[in-house]
């Protein structure tokens, strides 16, 4: 604008203060100001069609409340979505998200529900629990490790069993044989656990080499090994491993996403030769932004920055470790201090 004025006036003294050319350098200045104000119309009317793209019945779950979503987190996971569908990679009507900025253990034998299935062709909406990965803590090296509520540090690292935010794709689903456990009286059932594994992108690439993946979050504890020749999955010496399910709903995974036994039956079956599209936040940009703005001491919704807020207050400030940092910590602490030689597996003692 300042440059059109001083043009104007060069002209006009040039000229002898023709009338018709000022009229026609004011016209020229009219128009390129009408320009800018359509330009920047433009661009929020885009920003806006954005936001209303979103249908209303899937608007309706968006907030910060338990078993809610929140804005960022739908707005990313759905763009990623169909992104995938646009390129024809994904055919799946249903997408999932992830935030682990909130609370995983609410109190009192409550979970939090952070993991979303969203279909919308059948308009379907649904939160559930899920574990965020539980860190390590090296002694007098390095603490990156999680409590059971909320997650306070992410990382893309090999060995971090770290939760790291962003862009995955389900891929193919393997069951493996773990054991046996009682189930009554001189009663045992098999245990067969689903990994779902994913593939990322980004900072989230390694995921297949960090075998990241989802899977029920249950396990056997206290292997033994019992006498079953009978058993199609004995050894060649006719043992069988042995042990107590444990379920950890709730608690910490070693990076991957955890569900219950009950939610992971029905969601291994809706990717299983079907993949779709996970979105994990945070991000490390997120993550960067928070911490900045919590030294800072400002607000970061007035910065308009999401984190939950429960979490928040409890953690203080998240903190991201890329694999380029966390790695040679954790290869040098492997270093000096080796794992003992394995032991072999007891028989079990009793019927």
């Amino acid at each position: 604008m300042i440059g059109a004025a001083d043009s104007s006036q060069e002209i006009a003294a040039g000229e002898g203060n023709n009338p018709v050319r000022l009229r026609s350098v004011s016209l020229g200045v009219a128009v390129l100001c009408l320009l800018a104000v359509a330009l920047t119309m433009s661009a929020r009317s885009f920003a806006a069609q954005r936001s209303s793209s979103i249908p209303a019945w899937l608007q309706a779950h968006v907030g910060e409340g338990d078993g809610q979503i929140a804005q960022v987190v739908l707005e990313r996971a759905r763009a990623l979505y169909l992104k995938k569908v646009s390129e024809g990679s994904v055919k799946n009507p249903c997408y999932f998200a992830m935030d682990a900025t909130r609370p995983g253990d609410l109190g009192n034998g409550v979970l939090g529900r952070r993991y979303y299935i969203i279909c919308e062709a059948e308009q379907s909406f649904r939160a559930v629990s899920a574990g965020h990965g539980g860190g390590r803590d090296l002694k007098g090296v390095a603490d990156f490790s999680n409590g059971r509520r909320c997650a306070k540090n992410f990382g893309n690292a090999m060995d971090s069993e770290l939760t790291a935010g962003g862009a995955y794709m389900t891929a193919e689903a393997k069951t493996s044989f773990k054991g046996y456990y009682r189930v009554g009286a001189k009663q045992n059932a098999v245990f067969m656990r689903t990994f779902v594994q994913f593939d990322g992108e980004g900072e989230t690439a390694n995921a297949r080499q960090r075998v990241i993946g989802g899977h029920p979050a249950a396990l056997l504890r206290g292997m033994c090994l019992r006498k079953s020749p009978g058993s199609s999955y004995a050894d060649h010496d006719g043992y069988v491993p042995f042990g107590k399910l444990v379920s950890y709903t709730g608690g910490r995974s070693n990076g991957c996403t955890s569900w219950s036994p009950a939610d992971a039956e029905q969601i291994i079956p809706m990717v299983k030769d079907n993949p779709t599209t996970l979105y994990i936040y945070p991000e490390s940009r997120d993550i960067a932004a928070i911490a900045h703005t919590v030294a800072a001491r400002q607000s970061t919704s007035a910065a308009g920055l999401y984190w939950n807020a429960s979490c928040l207050k409890q953690i203080g400030s998240p903190k991201f470790w890329p694999k380029k940092t966390l790695e040679p910590i954790i290869a040098q602490y492997k270093k000096g201090h080796p794992l003992p030689p394995p032991q072999p597996v007891p028989i079990c003692k009793g019927p």
